[in-house]
């Protein structure tokens, strides 16, 4: 059987998606606090964003400022790996 660049290239992604899974997991099962916190930061952003915008600005703060944690809370879960 002949291997030709098409088949090489199918293995490499495959092989790269599941070791992103394994990291993701490895993650998840170290600090599922940080992994907890971090969705949902990410799921207050989104009823920010889709809340009406009239808010004297105070909407557009918030989401700056989740914005920050949301970097915060992904160092944490870096310096933690």
């Amino acid at each position: 059987m002949k291997i030709n660049l098409a088949h090489l290239l199918i293995a490499f992604t495959l092989g790269i998606v599941l070791a992103s899974g394994i990291l993701v997991q490895n993650a998840y099962a170290a600090q599922p606090h940080m992994i907890n916190a971090l969705e949902n930061l990410r799921a207050a952003r989104h009823e920010l964003e889709i809340a009406e915008h009239d808010k004297g600005g105070y909407r557009d703060r918030a989401m700056g400022t989740i914005d920050e944690a949301i970097a915060q809370v992904k160092a944490g879960i870096a310096a933690g790996d």
